[in-house]
């Protein structure tokens, strides 16, 4: 299997005269669960994978007969690192598929404590809080960017969702703003009232800027 979300009951596991596999979209034992490659970039990791492994009651602890890597660029987004991870997932199938028909392939156990589990995500987790590290809100971006529903922040009680940012200045930033360690977060891509917002545009609805803190009244872009 791969991201099928049902789990499986001993009966069924039993049927594979070969056994039963999943590919997993993560380096195990770390991120187990689910949603991994978004917390893997909400997390600040360098590289991820996919993992095949033996599919067992609980999620994600069988033993491991292949592994492929992919890294994570400080600008990747979940969405582009989820790609990366299924061309590993192919790769990693291929390289020990011979050796899981014959019967050879090499299982190797997991040592759970050196990994995590990780839940699923809700929309409202991508509230940003602004007391945090601007790398910590420029992760979270990333890790929540569409297709996924996105990081935001509330203003006059409405989400200003806030899809792309850069921790460098960048030619096409919307806004400038900073995170509770006073480092600079520049905001590249944002969306108000259901409408992706030019430079003009943002600075018409949020003419003192973008800042933690209290915001100023708005107006309609």
């Amino acid at each position: 299997s791969f991201y099928y979300r049902q789990m499986l009951g001993a009966d069924l596991l039993a049927l594979p005269k070969r056994g039963a596999y999943n590919l997993h979209g993560s380096l195990l034992p770390r991120y187990r669960g689910r949603v991994p490659v978004n917390w893997a970039v909400i997390c600040g990791e360098t590289e991820t994978g996919a993992t095949l492994h033996v599919m067992t009651l609980k999620p994600d602890q069988g033993d491991i007969v292949a592994q492929e890597k992919v890294s994570i660029g400080p600008d990747d987004t979940a969405h582009e690192v989820f790609l990366r991870v299924i061309e590993a997932g192919e790769r990693a199938l291929s390289q020990v598929l011979p050796a899981l028909l014959s019967g050879k392939a090499v299982h190797h156990r997991q040592d759970l404590s050196q990994g995590n589990y990780c839940g699923g995500r809700r929309p409202e987790d991508g509230r940003i809080d602004w007391s945090q590290p601007a790398q910590t809100i420029h992760n979270l971006v990333r890790g929540v960017a569409p297709p996924y529903p996105g990081a935001f922040t509330l203003v006059d009680g409405q989400p200003l969702r806030i899809l792309r940012t850069s921790l460098h200045p960048h030619p096409d930033a919307l806004a400038k703003t900073q995170g509770g360690d006073g480092q600079p977060l520049y905001l590249l891509q944002a969306e108000w009232q259901k409408q992706d917002l030019d430079a003009a545009q943002f600075k018409s609805a949020f003419p003192q800027g973008c800042v933690p803190g209290p915001w100023p009244t708005t107006k309609s872009p």
